[in-house]
């Protein structure tokens, strides 16, 4: 190895070993020790069968890892993100940095242990478990985590993702590593971070910048360039704070809205350069006191925008198992399915800076959660020192991101001071505990970003507001989760009128290719002890077979029961998102619970484990559609309604038939209307009586551009005596993708064609008639495969003789 005066990246292989000496093998950094101790044979696979169950304790001992760096010089510093996460690292023995927080970026100075020459690095990563039971230990007053969620107990006395503890759809293994950069860089001038505040004015732009420094002299001037307009600034005890006048520049909008125009910012001075991609945009967060309550938007470059997405948990529950690709993929399936928002929960983790790059590119506006879930926290000195510490530098990070719409303080922590025995009895010092918690949060936040959006908790009413924002539906944001943990009928979701719904969910399972990854075909079966150790949430299997029950007729296959969750959770949830949209602009937003999974789980998912779509997925891509109608019942009537996400007005001309099972059809109405983007308008009232009793109402709308149909049956599927539909395929190889016909002798619903092989169709889940053939296509990832394709539908799902 020959010594350089350059930076010396740190990433790639490590040697790891236990404290025993009982098991060793290479690492890659960035990445986990499980993933490691997988790929070297030494465990088997943690998401097959029960396994997780034997490999927990891998996080009850300490481990090391170790690397041999060349060095020409000695005033260096280590840079380390992302170390989780009670670490201690040394330098030819010597230690320099000790760190508690894997959300945190550190820098320490190696000038005292550093050598010229061959260096021994080590990390030691202590055991989390052991950690959190001592911190437990220390504090003044015991602080309770949701053992509901959470196997290994003690995961909140940690800065550290929530979920590495188990939660009601991940694995518990409370995995370690690196999951940032790791290098060690030359002492001299650097440029770290910029803030970026943005004044719109009606004849130009004002962008002012806070750029920090470290080893620039004071005086040094640094030049700053964006849009064609360079300015000298210089450099004040760290700082320097120039201003740009920007006129005519291309704005950045959400998805749907406009184009996401990124200008790239550079600055430069003392040999030092950074840059970044800066979206123009004004985009805040109103909240306006009216009739029913708070109102909770998102405005961006003065118009309203309704809020159409999903709750983002981490790619994977390793991060050896996660890339930036396999992310863009996860976010560019949000894209497709007319998403413009994603909420990255605060049970996760704060997502890299190339997450963030795809957000902007694609338009996903984030609602960012500050690392806090479900559980208690400390409110001691010391543990609120490192949150404000670690709040400086995400906010510090990521507030240039044009996508970066919201910082939220926590998830659920205000309804958690309800569910613990310790709280309820004594809620005056836990709820105390927790404002100074949530206060050092926002101070810390503001201290950095004067100008962020700020809410204080999800779900919250409002500022100050402690009530109950699952059951309360005026004011601020709602979760809604009658319908799923209370086992209330979809119906539900229509009896409350939130002004912004962060959470509603509802599961199923995952599709057929991800089941049997983990499951032999002995073990498939809800009752099966494999089966049941891939399923968190508590009663979770019964409340899907429950739900089954009461509105469709019992499929007998496995495979067919598999499928059919997935038709009844894209039901429940288009339920909700579609009567909640013609509500507008009453509720502006609506987040369900969630978009992608973790590792091969029941889950409330619309994205497989892998990035497959789900039934769900595919009718999101539906009625997340910027322009839809909806049937909304009403006291035995039935309501048709239009709503229009885009920036301007659109003429739709709308015809709503009824329909028999047979597929014959028989017109209601037509209409030609002018919909507004304000809010949801009114095309026509179906009288009760106006559907027979086998009949269901089928409606379709065409005009600038947007067409789509959708049907609405009045009754629950299982009253209907289906015929069998004569569902016919063909394919044919074009190319990189396969050309699929459907057709259809009778009424066919949630027709779903599957392939045996991975790739992406362009639709599916789709209702057929007679005369109507429609043509979709498949993608395989890999483009020489020849799959083999099977369909699925209600008829042949539940009635089809066997």
């Amino acid at each position: 190895m020959t010594p350089t005066l350059a930076t010396v990246d740190l990433s790639g292989r490590w040697d790891l070993r236990d404290a025993s000496g009982e098991h060793a093998c290479a690492v890659t950094f960035p990445g986990d020790g499980i993933t490691a101790l997988h790929e070297a044979g030494l465990i088997p696979d943690p998401y097959a069968g029960r396994n997780e169950y034997g490999l927990r304790w891998i996080a009850e001992r300490d481990w090391t890892a170790r690397r041999v760096v060349p060095l020409g010089r000695t005033d260096v510093e280590l840079v380390a993100e992302g170390l989780d996460c009670v670490c201690t690292v040394r330098v030819n023995g010597q230690v320099v940095l000790s760190t508690r927080n894997a959300f945190r970026r550190f820098r320490a100075d190696l000038s005292g242990a550093a050598r010229v020459g061959e260096n021994l690095v080590e990390i030691t990563f202590h055991s989390a478990t052991r950690a959190a039971e001592d911190a437990q230990a220390a504090q003044p007053f015991v602080v309770p985590y949701a053992a509901q969620n959470c196997p290994i107990p003690n995961g909140n006395m940690l800065r550290k993702p929530a979920c590495d503890f188990g939660w009601d759809w991940n694995i518990a293994l409370a995995p370690f590593g690196v999951t940032g950069a790791l290098r060690i860089e030359p002492v001299g001038p650097r440029i770290d971070d910029i803030l970026v505040h943005q004044t719109h004015l009606p004849d130009r732009i004002e962008v002012a910048l806070t750029i920090r420094t470290a080893n620039i002299a004071d005086g040094t001037l640094l030049s700053v360039s964006l849009c064609g307009e360079t300015v000298a600034a210089p450099v004040a005890a760290g700082r320097a704070c120039p201003t740009l006048t920007l006129r005519g520049a291309d704005l950045w909008w959400p998805a749907g809205l406009g184009a996401q125009v990124l200008h790239e910012l550079r600055v430069t001075g003392a040999g030092a350069t950074a840059t970044r991609r800066i979206g123009l945009r004004e985009l805040t967060l109103v909240t306006e006191p009216d009739a029913a309550g708070l109102g909770f938007r998102f405005r961006c470059n003065g118009r309203d925008v309704f809020a159409r997405g999903a709750n983002w948990i981490p790619a994977d529950a390793l991060a050896g198992r996660i890339s930036a690709g396999r992310t863009r993929d996860l976010l560019q399936s949000a894209a497709d399915a007319h998403m413009n928002m994603i909420r990255v929960w605060g049970g996760g983790r704060y997502e890299p800076d190339s997450f963030h790059d795809a957000c902007d590119e694609l338009g996903l506006m984030v609602w960012q959660d500050f690392m806090f879930a479900c559980n208690l926290y400390p409110s001691t000195p010391d543990f609120l020192s490192e949150v404000q510490a670690e709040v400086r530098d995400n906010v510090a990070r990521l507030q240039h991101h044009a996508s970066l719409a919201l910082w939220c303080g926590d998830n659920e922590l205000i309804g958690a001071l309800d569910w613990f025995p310790e709280s309820r009895a004594d809620r005056d010092r836990y709820l105390v505990s927790y404002d100074r918690l949530n206060r050092a949060i926002e101070t810390a936040l503001h201290e950095t970003d004067p100008a962020a959006n700020w809410w204080p908790s999800s779900p919250s009413p409002g500022p100050l507001n402690f009530r109950d924002a699952w059951h309360e539906d005026g004011s601020g944001d709602m979760h809604f989760w009658s319908v799923w943990h209370e086992g209330r009928d979809f119906d539900h979701y229509r009896e409350v009128s939130p002004r912004f719904c962060s959470e509603f969910g509802f599961q199923s399972y995952p599709s057929m290719a991800v089941i049997e990854r983990f499951a032999a075909p002995a073990e498939r079966n809800i009752a099966s002890p494999v089966f049941e150790s891939h399923q968190k949430n508590a009663g979770g299997n019964a409340r899907i077979a429950e739900t089954m029950f009461r509105y469709f007729r019992w499929p007998e296959r496995f495979a067919d029961f598999v499928w059919l969750s997935q038709v009844q959770q894209a039901l429940a949830m288009k339920t909700a998102v579609t009567h909640w949209r013609s509500l507008k602009p009453h509720c502006m937003g609506t987040l369900y619970w969630q978009l992608n999974d973790t590792w091969p789980v029941c889950s409330w998912s619309s994205l497989d484990h892998g990035g497959g779509w789900k039934v769900l997925h595919h009718m999101a891509r539906r009625f997340y559609a910027p322009v839809i109608v909806t049937a909304v019942p009403d006291a035995g009537a039935l309501a048709l309604r239009a709503v229009n996400d885009t920036s301007g007005p659109v003429t739709l001309t709308i015809a709503w038939h009824a329909a028999r099972l047979s597929g014959e059809t028989r017109p209601l109405g037509t209409a030609g209307l002018t919909i507004g983007t304000e809010a949801a308008t009114p095309v026509a009232t179906l009288p009760p009586g106006t559907l027979g009793p086998d009949e269901i109402l089928a409606f379709t709308w065409q005009g600038g551009g947007h067409s789509g149909g959708d049907i609405h049956a009045p009754l629950p599927w299982k009253a209907y005596d289906l015929v069998d539909p004569g569902l016919a395929l063909t394919a044919t190889r074009d190319g990189a993708c396969w050309r699929i016909g459907l057709s259809a002798r009778a009424l066919a619903l949630f027709a779903t064609v599957s392939a045996d092989v991975p790739g992406r169709f362009s639709a599916n889940a789709l209702t057929l008639f007679p005369g109507h053939p429609a043509g979709i296509t498949f993608t395989p990832d890999d483009p020489a495969a020849i799959p083999a394709f099977t369909l699925q539908d209600l008829w042949s799902a539940t009635m089809a003789p066997r």
